[in-house]
């Protein structure tokens, strides 16, 4: 697999997976990106031109992808709409993207013969309650909670069909929350950081004891690519690094590295339909086909995380105000 396409390579987890493609295999690397505004050239600008390129275009559109999906060994598939406050506002593009968006995907690697890996979330599983010992696994029910997940959720099972009906050589992985360099401030933990990096406080949904498990960005390229390389097809493996944080307790982290009080946050309007907890069980990756983690450390992580937006201010500042106001008008 020399000559790779990912799709949504220019968004937040899609750019740290190219990098680390470049960094870590000699193959070459096309991203297929609308450049939405969580997407962003300035990603990818670091990279050689010999090694990546950039086509400018929508996942949907069929006359753009079929062409490209047949100059290519396999096919990453990141491209989707994926915050889910945008999806209560307005799910019209999580449909077109998550859905559509695969559908024209899965029928072009169908046609080319083309090796898929499917990108999807821990988010299709609904959510556990916060005394619940158990974890997600690779056979929980899907139960998805809002327009962003139940999009995830469908698409997923338009590529399991795919496998099955049509042969298509597809695998798919189901990541837990991701954070790392190149996140759009409108997500929790940079929007956090933005915050106090301007004097404010963090807003808080809620009472804060909703808990995600944090995994970094470079974390999850390592498992897609491992996936990519090893994964059986038609298999589907949840990637995780065991790390359950409740959002109080990140909050708290964030101010603790800036010297500020603990209690320096605001509580806001909770968000509707919030999922309590989601938590990861990635044995099967990691028994099968021998993945870890490299950044066990959650706080540390987010120490390197802070520092990276403190040094690129210029990327995220044009952005602040506008979803700040978004947030204010919604009441958080």
């Amino acid at each position: 697999m020399n000559r790779l396409l990912v799709t949504g390579g220019a968004g937040f987890i899609g750019s740290n997976f190219v990098h680390h493609v470049v960094g870590h295999t000699d193959a070459t690397v096309t991203v297929l990106d609308k450049l939405t505004y969580a997407a962003s050239r300035e990603s990818l600008a670091a990279l050689p031109d010999d090694r990546v390129s950039l086509v400018v275009g929508d996942v949907a559109d069929a006359a753009v992808v079929e062409p490209l999906v047949a100059e290519h060994d396999a096919v990453v598939h990141f491209a989707a709409e994926s915050h889910n406050d945008n999806s209560l506002n307005d799910p019209s593009p999580f449909v077109q993207t998550n859905l559509i968006g695969t559908f024209t995907i899965l029928e072009a690697v169908r046609k080319a013969g083309t090796r898929l890996h499917h990108i999807s979330t821990d988010e299709v599983y609904g959510d556990l309650e916060l005394d619940d010992p158990e974890r997600f696994t690779e056979a929980t029910p899907y139960n998805p909670s809002s327009p962003y997940s139940s999009t995830k959720a469908g698409s997923d099972l338009l590529v399991r069909a795919w496998v099955r009906s049509f042969g298509v050589q597809a695998t798919i992985s189901n990541c837990s929350n991701n954070y790392g360099p190149w996140q759009h401030i409108e997500k929790f933990i940079p929007r956090q950081i933005t915050n106090v990096i301007d004097g404010g406080r963090p807003k808080l949904y809620g009472a804060g004891l909703n808990v995600r498990d944090w995994i970094h960005a470079d974390d999850h390229s390592s498992a897609v690519l491992t996936i990519l390389e090893q994964g059986r097809i038609g298999e589907t493996y949840l990637v995780g690094a065991d790390g359950e944080q409740n959002n109080l307790d990140v909050v708290r982290m964030i101010l603790r590295h800036f010297g500020r009080p603990e209690d320096d946050f605001d509580h806001v309007n909770d968000r509707a339909g919030h999922d309590m907890r989601y938590a990861i069980d990635s044995t099967k990756l990691r028994t099968e086909l021998g993945w870890e983690p490299r950044f066990s450390d959650f706080e540390k992580g987010l120490s390197d995380t802070i520092q990276w937006y403190i040094d690129h201010e210029a990327w995220w500042r044009p952005h602040k105000n506008a979803v700040e106001a978004t947030y204010a008008a919604q009441g958080q």
